[in-house]
């Protein structure tokens, strides 16, 4: 795991991210569409150097946060984050159906 994962978020009127900065100018994100209060994530990006070290998951979880403090939906297109979700039944309340 990456210790001290400060993860951001910014949005406008049609899309956002989550990301976090790794260091050495690398950076991992996670992106999505907006569609009124559902979010259309559409990549998750984690550099080869960093994999395998949970932080896509960190941003999943970030994303899923921020919808259920926001009144907001998910609607995972990403493949990563699609298995997210089907692992993790107890995200169904911001799944967009």
């Amino acid at each position: 795991m990456t210790p001290e994962l400060n993860i951001q978020f910014e949005e406008n009127d049609q899309n956002g991210r989550f990301f976090a900065d790794l260091g050495d100018g690398y950076e991992a994100e996670m992106t999505f569409v907006r569609l009124g209060d559902v979010m259309v994530v559409d990549h998750t990006g984690v550099p080869k150097p960093f994999e395998g070290r949970g932080i896509a998951a960190k941003l999943v979880v970030a994303g899923v946060e921020f919808a259920r403090k926001n009144g907001r939906k998910i609607k995972p297109v990403c493949p990563y984050v699609v298995v997210q979700f089907k692992r993790h039944k107890e995200w169904a309340d911001v799944l967009a159906v």
